[in-house]
């Protein structure tokens, strides 16, 4: 029977210490940390006197499979503060010294240890530990764990500290979830968007830009224009008006909202204008938002309103966390803001939960949960607005909208945004990899603070709630998940490019080019793949670029009027009148169909 999650994590935290154990058996004069269990297994970091190298890991793994075979057990000890600093101290580990020194600061009298025992009674490894583990080593698949990788990490995450060698380990509860994990891994290679938008040419980055600065190709263009051109369809339909917004600010609109307060860390510096305030790169689009709402008088008749922007925005993320299209430092985001009154706060929110339910259905996501983000109270006026009345209320509120909806959610606590409690939707692509992708967040306290106001049917000013969304995230992200999600392969509708007409020889191009003429007409997004290279090679081209449909024209073709259709991801081969392609393709686009008609 599988072990259960609290069991898994037993077995990864117990991998962490045979780790530790075995690499202080290997490397005496090496300095131990902090080895927590993670989603796919442990890892621990180490001060090493000498460099390590993946050339390392068999006698790494040779040496741990020792210690689980010795069937040690994992024995918990309490000692005292004083007794432990001297038990580390004697050690020379001066790391788990600090460590003891700290809890001692936050008002802990004692610290417990977790001894390692080998059959005969002798203690083998000791580590300072909170606990959670099994019962013996040899409850710790010997087969179901693979040392993964090397990675620097400062101390405690600060860079000021000394760095670390961090060694993760993907542990298992078999050999055979073990493989499957690691066949996913080398699946998730082959789809990894870095590598896939350079081989189709979607985007790019550059030194004399900077770092998390994408740019987009032409092709990589279009994904984001039909993406753009979708949010449109939905929110006209939804009742949103769209609005523009400039790419900058004076530092008091970000002043009266909160945000230099809460998210300065994650703005640009200012820029100092000759004669001028400080003005700011624009993080988010909602106090521009605010500003419109404000522009004019506003009564309960014009509520809802729902502003939209595909808006431009700049955050400065730490070059150590920027990775591909799914962190960077310009953005452009799927947001709107909509303004209500709390009757018709639920109405709303259930809207836009539908809305992503739309969204993942028309990309196959068949697998989500939903972060509801709480507040912590202890950090009232610090992270988070001091207004605890209106935090509780405003949770309640979204919880029991998230019950209505029927979807799977799990509660979170001290993630919340600043002003309010938000959903976060985290998304699984093809492979089983997580993303957060979209999110949904309540502003209890903006509207109020900038003085948004709408005068009621009782002739009373009052204050609107807000309600944040980006379903669509970033287009960044978003199309970084969609790359690794279809692998490439995306739906006609998303494809940069539709089809490729390819004629088999020199004499057979004046019939492809007619070809290529009637779908560009049409409006497909078309590539002609002229006769200078073999057949054989221009297909292999056209399947690299991941075109969903090759079409072959030789001398029946050009005779029968037809096409030899090559579908790219089913490896498919068909033959149909040209006009026969045209109505099933069209119609496949227009409907935005996840998988084509065709092969």
């Amino acid at each position: 029977m599988a072990p259960s999650s609290e069991e898994l994590h037993a077995i990864r935290h117990s991998a962490a210490h045979v780790l530790a154990q075995a690499v202080e058996n290997l490397w005496p004069d090496t300095q131990i940390t902090i080895g927590p269990p993670i989603d796919t297994g442990c890892y621990y970091d180490f001060l090493f006197t000498k460099p390590i190298s993946d050339e390392d890991f068999p006698v790494i793994e040779k040496e741990m499979r020792h210690i689980i075979n010795q069937g040690q057990t994992f024995v918990v000890e309490t000692h005292p503060i004083k007794d432990a600093v001297a038990y580390w101290k004697k050690k020379g580990q001066r790391f788990k010294v600090e460590l003891i020194e700290d809890l001692a600061k936050e008002g802990e009298k004692e610290v417990s240890f977790y001894k390692n025992v080998d059959k005969d009674g002798k203690e083998t490894f000791v580590d300072l530990c909170k606990g959670g583990h099994v019962q013996s080593t040899k409850e710790i698949p010997a087969d179901g764990f693979k040392l993964m990788s090397l990675a620097g990490a400062y101390w405690r995450g600060s860079e000021e500290n000394e760095q670390l060698t961090r060694i993760y380990v993907a542990v298992f509860s078999s050999k055979d979830e073990l493989k499957a994990h690691l066949t996913m891994l080398e699946e998730a290679k082959k789809r990894d968007h870095r590598k896939l938008g350079k081989e189709m040419n979607l985007f790019v980055f550059s030194d004399m830009v900077g770092p998390g600065l994408p740019l987009w190709t032409p092709k990589g263009t279009v994904i984001a224009d039909e993406l753009e051109k979708l949010a449109r369809e939905m929110e006209e339909r939804a009742g949103y008006l769209r609005v523009r917004t400039p790419h900058i600010a004076k530092g008091k609109l970000y002043e009266r909202t909160g945000h230099l307060a809460h998210y300065k860390q994650s703005m640009f510096p200012p820029m100092q204008l000759d004669g001028e305030e400080e003005y700011y790169l624009k993080p988010m689009n909602c106090p521009h938002h605010h500003e419109i709402f404000a522009s004019q008088p506003r009564s309960y008749r014009d509520l809802p309103m729902r502003l939209a922007e595909y808006g431009h925005c700049y955050r400065y993320e730490e070059s150590g966390v920027l990775f591909g299209l799914m962190r960077v430092r310009s953005l452009s985001m799927n947001d709107a803001h909509m303004y209500c009154t709390e009757e018709q706060f639920e109405e709303e929110f259930l809207a836009v939960t539908n809305l992503y339910l739309t969204y993942f259905k028309l990309f196959g996501i068949q697998k989500y949960v939903m972060r509801f983000s709480l507040h912590d109270p202890k950090e009232l006026g610090k992270k988070y607005v001091d207004k605890p009345e209106l935090w509780l209320k405003t949770e309640d509120l979204v919880r029991g909208v998230m019950r209505k909806t029927g979807c799977e959610f799990i509660e979170v606590p001290n993630e919340a945004a600043f002003y309010g409690p938000k959903i976060d939707i985290e998304v699984w692509s093809a492979i089983g990899r997580e993303f957060t992708l979209a999110t949904n967040q309540v502003d209890f306290d903006v509207p109020a603070k900038v003085g948004l106001r709408y005068v009621d049917r009782d002739g009373m000013e009052k204050v609107p709630l807000c309600i944040h969304r980006a379903p669509l995230g970033t287009h960044e992200r978003t199309i970084g998940f969609l790359i690794e999600h279809f692998a490439g392969h995306f739906p006609l509708w998303l494809a940069p490019v539709q089809v490729a007409v390819l004629p088999v020889a020199q004499a057979h191009e004046p019939y492809a080019r007619s070809v290529a003429a009637q779908l560009k007409e049409k409006g497909m997004r078309v590539e002609y793949m002229d006769a200078v290279d073999s057949l054989g090679k221009r297909i292999r081209a056209g399947e690299q670029q991941r075109i969903p449909y090759l079409l072959v024209c030789g001398e029946k073709e050009a005779k029968d009027s037809s096409v030899a259709v090559r579908n790219v991801k089913t490896k498919e081969q068909s033959t149909l009148a040209l006009a026969e392609f045209i109505q099933k393709t069209l119609a496949d686009i227009t409907e935005r169909k996840l998988e084509a008609s065709i092969g």
